[in-house]
This record gives structure tokens, sequence and C-alpha cells, in this order.
């Protein structure tokens, strides 16, 4: 193609597209919208549940057992202030994690931003780039993974006319395209949220919430219903009383503040990261980093730096250094390879163009070489040197032992086009040694995730012996359990492998990915780090992926957490946070689920009395408010990063239980003792299920500090303060001295009941 058809649009072609509609729309926003927001707090399940249940009290005037709606009303304001606060942040650091497009105008190369794409433009395409719209080659020649669209790993080449596909990155190569699909019309619509559509992040605390909701919806209608009918038909309670009752005994079952809870832990997480220059781009991603068992690093942009230079430059035949020389610069000025490895070699062997380029094979992962032709000058080979000559001679196997990387620069007499195989007789002109710089604070890094029981493994494409002194060099304690698997016979036994060793070389991308499927097969939770386009597979495949800032535009798009200084030695950070949310959100939650357990057994067994429940809304609300929903709040910000044993569900259920249990046997002891009318009765359960209550957050505030002790306290003064002030608002029974003697009673058996219990589950491990 002449060079006039590649000067792209004009200023005037771009304003007239884009008045015509044919522009780039918005670029889809990295975080939800402001509505989305809104509509996910405010149109829930256990907030339809509230209002209904609110709508009926009104319906019978029991206004002041209303109340509890209130706090309803406050939870949805303060989660969606959370994550708006959230929200703007991440978007502000999401700017500079958008991929700008690289466009030919007017005769010239600019980069802008996505939505300024309009059809007809002229896109630049190299290594690394996602390819954002849908578009045909217009000159050169690209190789594409599309895997994100067919599924398919296997690189596919794109020559002239033909046409690339959004969602899919290039992955060697340089090309122009034209674009021909903007916004909604490309093959894959959302382009910059799309990769990360491909898997859903598993978050256990929102996988829990769900199973509760699940439970509690199946629960409560028809259990709201039986003890309504029960009342009229049984009792022959009025209307009003029998609302009420039953309003009190759903309300306990709702854990409606631990939703918010969560909610509002994770964003706190997110926007102390976002302060750090790390960029959550899924607030579950979080959660997902903290429960990470095994690491996996990239050496190249991870571990390193990405940045390598050329130390050393070894003559390997007897040949004309002016024409071989010249032949190198050639390749230089014709190669569209760009990575750190071509930076380097283009300083020492400045590009020139001394002989026309005839034919070109692009540098891989895959193929670990590349080669250009030249017009009557043969041609040159750049790859790794058990792909270009074998065995490598004994001073550039001593540069490697020293953990430096070697090139071979080659030469064939003839042209070569078959990207598939190599000729037999290249003859090795240069080996070019280059070298690494190790990201200062590495050892620290490693030796952190090695004393939290994170097992870290090093994948890279390098020579073993390179990997394996860098990673001795970065502090890796199995530096030594090493393994090349160019050397490996197929069919590879990927889950004995990843048992065995920690270090990886000569790894293909789709090696990559199967390294950390095995992992996963095992049990592990697994974490992969990346910073190219041979680290993708790899991404979409762990469970928690990260890239560096650095790194190429898919790497970036693709992956849940972007470290925008591009240092790994920030993962700490992340992991951390991670743990101190889940750590806080999972004793807090044990105080929630006390009222869902106690609430469910004490219903059924006043179903089975036909006895009316024991408590009112208005009094659940006063628990609600002053000792789930205060002491919560206080503590989600204390810093408690220890390794996450269990499961959260499991662990604040059986926490709660030996509480919600106590509190079930109390009632129904002093429902069937208890030598006093139905108001006093309610009066000493109500007593005893504040005492219990309490009980649950001094121990959850164990050990104590000058917050937590400050938390109970005031929790202590708040709750009883309010039941001296207004006790005809919670319909308290003045305490007499034989009331107060079974509130004692009741209290050191329900604390004995606990320690019991709590001593059978830690036995039984339930």
């Amino acid at each position: 193609m002449k060079e006039e058809n590649l000067s792209g649009l004009s200023a005037q072609e771009v304003i007239e597209r884009r008045q015509r509609g044919e522009g780039e729309t918005e670029a889809a926003p990295i975080t939800k919208s402001k509505g989305q927001i809104v509509k996910e707090n405010l149109f829930t399940l256990f907030n339809f549940l509230n209002f209904l249940i609110a709508v009926l009290l009104f319906a019978v005037g029991a206004y002041s057992n209303m109340l509890f709606i209130a706090i309803i009303i406050l939870n949805i304001v303060i989660g969606i202030a959370q994550e708006l606060k959230a929200k703007k942040l991440v978007d502000q650091l999401s700017i500079l994690n958008r991929p700008t497009v690289c466009v030919r105008r007017e005769g010239r190369e600019m980069k802008i931003q996505l939505e300024d794409i309009v059809k007809g433009d002229l896109i630049v395409l190299e290594s690394g780039n996602q390819i954002c719209n849908d578009a045909v080659v217009a000159d050169g020649e690209l190789e594409v993974n599309e895997s994100l669209l067919t599924g398919e790993s296997d690189a596919v080449s794109k020559e002239k006319g033909q046409e690339l596909y959004s969602g899919s990155f290039v992955i060697a190569g340089k090309a122009y395209a034209r674009v021909i699909h903007v916004g909604s019309e490309n093959y894959a619509t959302k382009l910059i949220n799309e990769v990360k559509q491909e898997k859903q992040v598993q978050s256990e605390l929102l996988g829990s919430m769900r199973k509760v909701t699940r439970v509690t919806s199946c629960l409560i209608i028809p259990l709201g219903i039986v003890l309504f009918l029960e009342a009229i038909l049984l009792r022959h309670a009025p209307a009003g009383e029998a609302v009420v009752s039953s309003a009190a005994a759903l309300l306990g079952m709702l854990p409606k503040g631990l939703v918010l809870l969560i909610s509002v832990s994770l964003a706190a997480g997110v926007i102390r990261l976002a302060q750090k220059k790390i960029l959550v781009q899924n607030i579950y991603s979080l959660e997902t980093l903290a429960h990470v068992d095994t690491l996996c690093l990239d050496k190249t942009g991870t571990i390193t730096d990405g940045k390598l230079s050329v130390c050393g430059i070894y003559p390997m035949a007897e040949f004309s250094r002016g024409e071989m020389d010249a032949l190198i610069q050639s390749y230089m000025s014709a190669s569209d390879d760009n990575n750190a490895t071509f930076q380097a070699l283009k300083k020492e062997f400045a590009p020139k163009q001394v002989y026309r380029p005839a034919g070109k094979i692009p540098f891989s992962s895959k193929r670990k070489w590349g080669c250009i032709s030249f017009e009557e000058g043969g041609s040159i080979f750049v790859g790794a040197p058990e792909r270009l000559i074998g065995k490598l001679p004994k001073n550039l196997e001593q540069e490697l032992e020293k953990g430096r990387r070697v090139l071979i620069i080659g030469y064939y007499g003839g042209p070569w086009e078959d990207g598939e195989c190599l000729p037999a007789d290249i003859k090795p002109l240069y080996g070019i040694v280059l070298e690494d710089t190790i990201r200062p604070n590495a050892a620290e890094t490693l030796a952190f995730f090695r004393s939290e029981g994170v097992d870290v493994k090093v994948i890279s494409g390098d020579h073993i012996k390179t990997v394996m002194m860098i990673a001795k060099r970065a502090g890796l304690h199995r530096w030594a359990d090493a393994v090349d698997l160019s050397g490996q016979k197929e069919p590879l036994d990927y889950d004995k492998l990843c048992r065995q060793y920690a270090v990886f070389a000569r790894v293909t991308p789709k090696q990559k990915q199967e390294l950390v499927q095995a992992m996963k097969r095992q049990g592990h939770q697994v974490a992969m780090t990346g910073d190219g386009v041979n680290d993708l597979l790899a991404l979409r495949e762990a469970d928690c992926s990260i890239a560096v800032a650095d790194g190429s535009d898919a790497s970036r798009q693709l992956s849940q957490v972007v470290l925008l200084d591009s240092d790994f030695t920030n993962l700490p950070l992340v992991v951390m946070e991670g743990r101190r949310v889940i750590h806080n959100v999972t004793r807090t939650a044990q105080v929630f689920f006390i009222k869902t357990i106690y609430s469910i057994l004490v219903s059924f067994f006043c179903l089975f009395t036909n006895q009316p429940f024991p408590f009112i809304p208005i009094q659940i609300t006063l628990i609600d408010a002053c000792i789930e929903a205060y002491p919560s709040f206080l503590t989600i910000l204390e810093s408690d990063t220890r390794r996450i044993r269990g499961r959260f569900l499991t662990t604040a259920l059986s926490n709660a239980a030996p509480f919600g249990i106590a509190v079930t046997g109390m009632i129904i002891l002093v429902s069937l003792l208890a030598p006093f009318s139905q108001a006093q009765d309610q009066t000493v359960m109500y007593m005893l299920l504040i005492l219990i209550s309490m009980g649950a957050v001094v121990k959850s505030c164990l050990p104590p500090n000058g917050l937590r002790i400050f938390i109970c306290v005031t929790m202590v003064i708040g709750t009883f303060g309010a039941l001296l002030i207004v006790p005809s608002l919670f319909e308290i029974s003045a305490i007499t001295a034989s009331m107060g003697m079974y509130i004692l009673i009741g209290a050191v058996l329900s604390a004995i009941a606990v320690l019991i219990l709590n001593m059978a589950r830690n036995r039984c491990k339930w």
C-alpha cells in the first residue's frame, strides 16, 4: 500500500463522521454507574421485606414499632454514599489505566482516547495492544490471539485485507488497520469491560449472603403467615396485636445490617488502596486476594522492573563484521517488535535501513524466535539459544549462571518464510547478554508471603538458569526447585509438576494457563501477576489476576487488581487490606446471626405452644441499633491481618450458635417456669436477650483495647439509658426483686450454657 493511502483522516473528516454518528460511544465505566449503585442498595430482597413489614405495621396503627425503618433508610443512605465515594476515587484512578489508541491522522501518528475513534480511522497496532474496534488490516502483518472471543488460544495470522475483531489482542507484529465498526456495532460490545465479564469474581462473602437470603426468604413469608393466622384463629388476638407479634419475629430473622457492613467494609478497603495507587477493579477482588494461598509471579516486569540492558556481546563465528552488522541494523530498523528486549537491542545496534526487508516473521513468546529476510542479503534470526543453536558455549553458560539472559543473533544465507520451523544451518553471529534489574524490596515481599503461608511460584519464558538465579537473587526460598518445560515430554503431568517445583522456565502462554488450572484442581486459591500478552491466558484463569501499569493494555484491562506504580512489592498491602475486611466482618457477623438463629427457633417454639412472639419490633430495633450496628461499624477499621482460617459463613454461624441457642433456651425456660404476668415474663426475656447479646459483643471485642472498651461501655450506657428514659416506648415493665433474681439466674445459666456450647463447638469443630 502506498504511503499516501496511510495518511489517515483529516480533522474535518473526523468532525463530519462524528456528526453523522460514526464516532465511538463513551467508554464504558470501569465501575458501576451511579444508577446501578442506587438500584443495588435500594432494591434488595431484604429492603422489600422490611418495607413490607413497615406497611403492615402502619396499616394497623403500630407507628412506634415502625422506628426500625429509619435504620433501614439510614443503612441505604450510608451504603450508597460509601460506594459513590469509592466509585469516584476508583474512576479517577481508572483514567490512568484506560487504554489509549494510536491512530494515524493527517499523515502523523497520535494517541487518542477510545471514545474519540471514528469510522475510517487508521489505528496503529503492535504487540501488547488490545484491539478495541473491529477493523481491517490496511498494511502490515499481525499475530492475534482471539481466545477471549473464540476460546482458542492459538495465534491467528492477519494480513492485509483481513478483519480484526474487538476483544482480541496483538501478540506479535505491527500493522495499520482501518476502523469499520464503532460503539454497539463492534463484534464485542462494551470493550473495556468485556474481558472481565469472561470470568465472574468468586466472592465468599457475597455467596454467603445469597445463601442467607435464600434461606430467610423461604422461611419468612410462610412463617409470618402461619404466625399471623395462629394469633387470629387460635388465640383470637386483635389484628393489630397479631401483626405486631408476627412482625417482630420476622424482623429478627433478617440480618439486615450485615449486608451493609460487608459492602461498606469492602468499599472502605478499596478507597484505602486507591489512595496508595492500587486500583481494585472489582470490589470483591479485595476479598479474593486475601484468601490466596498460591501466588504465581511472572519474572520480567514483576520481580524485575522490566527494563533490560545489554551487558555483553560475544562474537560466535568468523564473519564480515561490516556486512553482518548492517544486516542486524536493518533487522532492528524493520522489526515491529518493541518490548523491553528489543528496546535494549535497538540501543546497542542502532536501527538503520541498509537492506530492504523482503519478509518478516515477528518474534513471539510461543515461537521464541523471530526472523526478517532481506533482498539479496539472506535472513537474520533473533531468538532463544536452545531454539537457534542448542547447546551454549561455556562463556555464555557462565553468564546464565549469573542470572543474566542470553539471546542469539543468527544468519541464514537465503530467504525464510516458515514461521513453524527453523532452517537446519543457521550460523550464529552473536551471543547477546542482557541483564534484568530486580525491584527494590523484592526479597522482603517474598519473605512476607512465605511467613504468611503463601506458596510463591515463578513462571517465566526465559532460560532455566536465568530464572533460577533471578529467583535466588529475589530471595525465593525454593529457587533450586526448577524445571525447564521445553525439555519435558508431552503430555505433561501439570499436577505433579506443580507439587514438585517452584520455578518454571521456558513456559509457553498455554502452559502458564495449564499450570494455574492444575493448582486450582489441587484446591489452591491462585493469584497470578503479569504484564504481557503471554500472561493473559493465565491471568484469566487465576482466582485473582494482578497486572502492573507498565504492562500491556490487554493485561491491565483483564486483571482485577492493577498496581499503578508497577511495583509488585505493594501486593502485601492488598492482602492485608483484604484480611482486615474479612476478619472484621466475620468477627461482627456473629452478633447479627444470633438474632437470626433465635428468631427462627423461638418462632417455631411459639407455633408449637400457641404463644405470641415474646418481643415487639421496637424492642428488636433497639438491639439492632445499639448492640449490632453501633459496635460493628466502629470496629470495621480495626487492623486484624492474621491469616484467614475457615469459611466466613461457617465461622460466623458457629460463633453465633451458642448465643442464639442460649437465648432460645432462656426464653423457653422463662415462658414455662416464671411465675409472672405475660408482660413481666416478656420483660425478663428481653433483659436476658440484651445481656446475652451484649455478652456476644464483649466476646467479639477480645482481646480488649481502648476502642473496644469504649464501645462496650457506651453500648451498655446507650441501651439501658434508652430503657430508663422511655420504658413505655419499649413496653418494659418495672423490674421487681423476684424478676431481678430470675434475670440474674438466667444470665448465669446463659453464660454457663454458652461456655459449654463453645467447648462442644471447639471439640466437634461445628
